[in-house]
Order: C-alpha cells, then sequence, then structure tokens
C-alpha cells in the first residue's frame, strides 16, 4: 500500500507541477476554447490538459519503476494502456487545437481500444447464465464498446470546471479499494495493472484540480477527457482478467463480478447523463453527436447553484453510487446498505440547498 501511495502522491505532483507549463504550451499553438453558445465559461481557455495528465504518468513510471512491489506491476497490460493512452492524447491534442469531426474521434478511439486487443486486455467472460466464457471475437467486441463507453461518458461531463476530473478521482478511488482488497483477502497479486493505473489515475486527477476548479486556468479538453475514459476502462478489463471465472464459487460471486459491474457504478452518474443526451438529442432530431445545454450540471446550474457547488452535488452523488458498491463486496449486505443510506442522505440533504448567488451561470 505505501507504494502505492508514494505513487499517488508522485503522480499528483509532478502534474500540478506541469500543468502551468502545458497552460504556455497551449497558448502559444492557439489551443484555446473559444466562447460558444453552449459554453459555461466566460473568457477563452487553454485546453491540453490531458498532456500535463499523460507528462506526469510517464515520469511517474519512470521513477517508480525499480520499485520493489510497483516495479512488478509493469507488464504486458500496463505496456498496452500506456500505448492506447499515449494515442488518445495526441489524437486528443488534435482535436483541441482543430476541432475533428465525431466520427473521426470515435474511430481514434477504436484504434486505441485495438492496441489493448493487440496486448492481451480483453473481457474474458460474462455473468450469463451463472459465468459464460466468450469467444474470442465477441470478448474483442465487448472490450471496444467498454472502451467507447467509458471514454465518452468522461467526455461528456467534461463540461464544468473541475467535474470531471473529480468523478474521475472519486471513481479511481473505488476502484482502487476494491482491486486492492480483492488482493488481500482473495490471494491476488497485489501488483497488478489494475492498482497501478488506478494509483495514477488518482494522482494525476488531484494534481490537476487545483489548476481546473472555478475559474479555471485551464481545460483538461478532450487529450484529456478521453486518455482519463481509456485509464477507467482498462482498470476494468485488466482486473476481470485476474478473475478466473472457473474458480468462482456463489459464496465469491460478488466479488468475481463486481469488476464488471464497478465501472457503471463508479460512472453512474457521467453513463446517466450520456444516454439522456442521446435519447434527447435523437427525439429531437438532431445527431446523438451534437451539443446542448441541458446536461446534468446545467440544470442543477439553473436551479440556483454556482459551478463549485454544482461539482461538489455531482461527486457526492458519484461517491454514493461507487462507494457503497465497493463496500458491498467484501462487508455483510447489512453494513454496505448502513454507508448507503448515511451517505444517500447526507448527499440528499446536501443537493436540496442553493447557493446564494450565480456565480459562472452562462444562460
Amino acid at each position: 500500500m505505501r507504494e502505492y501511495l508514494v505513487t499517488l502522491l508522485l503522480a499528483a505532483a509532478i502534474c500540478y507541477v506541469v500543468t502551468p507549463f502545458v497552460r504556455t504550451w497551449a497558448i502559444k499553438f492557439g489551443a484555446v476554447a473559444a466562447i460558444r453558445q453552449r459554453d459555461i465559461h466566460t473568457t477563452p481557455t487553454p485546453r491540453w490538459g490531458g498532456v500535463a495528465m499523460w507528462i506526469a504518468m510517464t515520469i511517474t513510471f519512470l521513477i517508480v519503476g525499480n520499485l520493489s512491489l510497483v516495479g512488478k506491476s509493469f507488464g504486458h497490460d500496463a505496456q498496452g494502456i500506456f500505448l492506447a493512452g499515449t494515442f488518445l492524447v495526441l489524437l486528443g491534442m488534435a482535436d483541441d487545437r482543430y476541432e475533428l469531426d465525431a466520427i473521426t474521434k470515435l474511430a481514434g478511439q477504436a484504434m486505441a481500444a485495438g492496441i489493448l486487443l493487440l496486448y492481451g486486455l480483453q473481457v474474458l467472460w460474462l455473468p450469463i447464465n451463472g459465468v459464460t466464457t466468450l469467444p474470442p471475437s465477441i470478448g474483442q467486441l465487448v472490450t471496444v464498446l467498454a472502451v467507447l463507453v467509458t471514454i465518452n461518458a468522461v467526455n461528456f461531463i467534461d463540461g464544468l470546471d473541475g467535474l470531471a476530473a473529480g468523478v474521475v478521482a472519486i471513481s479511481g478511488v473505488a476502484f482502487f479499494a476494491f482491486a486492492y482488497l480483492l488482493a488481500v483477502i482473495y490471494g491476488f497479486s497485489r501488483a497488478g495493472a489494475p492498482s497501478l493505473i488506478t494509483a495514477v489515475t488518482i494522482g494525476i486527477c488531484l494534481g490537476f484540480l487545483p489548476h481546473n476548479t472555478n475559474p479555471a486556468r485551464i481545460f483538461m479538453g478532450d487529450s484529456g477527457s478521453m486518455f482519463l475514459g481509456l485509464l477507467l476502462a482498462s482498470s476494468a478489463i485488466t482486473l476481470t482478467g485476474q478473475v478466473d471465472p472457473n474458480a468462482i464459487t456463489a459464496e465469491s460471486l460478488g466479488p468475481a463480478l463486481l469488476p464488471l459491474l464497478l465501472p457503471f457504478a463508479v460512472l453512474a452518474i457521467p453513463l446517466i447523463d450520456l444516454s439522456l443526451a442521446i435519447i434527447r438529442r435523437i427525439r429531437a432530431g438532431k445527431s446523438p453527436f451534437s451539443s446542448d445545454k441541458e446536461h446534468l450540471h446545467h440544470r442543477i446550474m439553473r436551479a440556483g447553484n454556482t459551478q463549485i457547488r454544482t461539482a461538489a452535488i455531482l461527486y457526492l452523488w458519484t461517491a454514493t453510487i461507487a462507494f457503497p458498491v465497493t463496500v458491498s463486496a467484501f462487508a455483510p449486505i447489512w453494513l454496505s446498505a448502513i454507508v448507503a443510506g448515511l451517505m444517500l442522505a447526507f448527499t440528499i440533504r446536501f443537493s436540496r440547498g442553493k447557493s446564494k448567488s450565480l456565480v459562472g451561470v452562462n444562460d
């Protein structure tokens, strides 16, 4: 645990330090978000936050690679995730600068998923009629779909200062806790790619947040949102690969299936937002890839909340869903219910309050 904490803190510190330099580069090369009708920000803001995240991840890997426990995590899986993430950051940099069309970005995301497949990262089984081992072709298709959905779910909530980074950090905490506890309780290797990747993901999000909270001095852009989405999806996929479906018993079914369910729990808010947006746009006769100002964060702000409070509300809802699900894998159901009830009560109470000012609202 100590080495992963060092990895997390190192990634956070490096990301915090390099982000101002990346901000300067973004301004120099014109990767700046102008003011559009659907946007909340009121001043042009540089993008390329994903570049700072990638630099932080890369330097962190180079430094901690020789640690006794974390160093063992640098296997074939981690290499594939690093290369796929690098490809997406480059694609995102181009989009942040030149605004690529949706089809081009979707194709690039599929190619990144293809890199994962080349390195053997894919969903191997699903909980169908108990546990069903998937044929390679079906497993590859499910993997690509999972990567695309996760990437775009994170991308959809990146419309408010600090929102995507905070939600992904909370999701990463839930993922890391599950991966580590799974190793401790069920004897899996603690030196796996999921623990390493989620520790780095939490770190780069925490290091980026001080620069990204309202008023944001830099946006993560698509280079950041696609990168973070890939890291979360990859962690889930590699985690399922550590579970032997043939060894799953009735007693261990819950913890074994949770790697498949946890991504939907930790990303419940982004996935709900993504689903509602697609349905809303199709009903209006628009493309699912078009933009509007009807996302969850837009609606919460119209209820009279500032950007900071809106982000805090969505942070709480993410934690309220993610943390009890993680607890349920290792604790009695009554304890999970108590945790869920307490968090839900606090979240509802906080969400019902309104801030007195409308700072940052741009309607």
